[in-house]
């Protein structure tokens, strides 16, 4: 399986990113910003964590204007598979290949630390190695992580299946640490080819860092 990581101005988990994957026994490539094509071998495009032309304006807002998100887009448009993580999803959010947006927390604050998670739907390649109801505990880092959509927005996420995850505590009840709508951490496309989340599952591969939730949340698309 190939791999091939986004790497803008600012990125910051790219190489964790890279580790993770490698050791599931992928092959990666980090491809710069201004290329302005996705390597044909690509089975999975990840669009990194960290904070992509530093936040500035909007997270994700400028991302979205560079050269290789047009290729990214006819990537995604043609059915391949894209994996936006924390400032990844604020960058797929931006440039509408996931709906809605990333709002500034709640309570104003950035957090970083790990937060259970509640798997909402397994019907799609990234999670189908867990089961609905499953609690995984994966960290979260992130001052721009409050998810919104509208209600008509959030009626058709529903009823599409594109809520992945919801933010809970050990038990699977909500628990919402950043206000987002409904308590989401994660949602897909309508065509299920479009994964986007805010917490970081390449930083929860191994039990002495405190989870190997991530495991099982990135095998899925070894599978697909």
């Amino acid at each position: 399986m190939k791999v091939t990581i986004l790497q803008f101005p600012g990125t910051n988990c790219e190489y964790d990113t890279q580790h993770a994957f490698e050791s599931l026994g992928a092959t990666t490539e980090i491809l710069w910003h201004k290329s302005e094509s996705v390597p044909a071998d690509t089975d999975l495009l990840v669009v990194a964590g960290g904070f992509s032309y530093g936040d500035y304006l909007r997270s994700g807002a400028i991302a979205k204007f560079s050269p290789v998100m047009q290729a990214v887009k006819k990537y995604a448009n043609e059915g391949g598979k894209v994996l936006g993580i924390c400032n990844g999803f604020q960058v797929l959010t931006e440039s509408g290949l996931l709906p809605g947006a990333l709002k500034r927390n709640e309570h104003l604050h950035f957090i970083s630390k790990h937060h259970t998670l509640k798997v909402v739907n397994n019907e799609n390649d990234f999670l189908k190695e867990l089961s609905c109801g499953d609690v995984v505990n994966i960290p979260i880092a992130h001052h721009d992580g409050n998810y919104y959509i509208d209600e008509q927005g959030l009626q058709d996420l529903y009823a599409n299946n594109q809520v992945l995850l919801q933010y809970s505590d050990a038990k699977g009840e909500i628990s919402n640490p950043n206000g987002s709508v409904d308590s989401i951490a994660g949602i897909c496309n309508k065509e299920k080819n479009v994964f986007g989340l805010m917490p970081h599952p390449e930083r929860a591969m191994e039990k002495l860092l405190g989870s190997d939730d991530g495991v099982k949340m990135l095998q899925g698309f070894f599978k697909a």
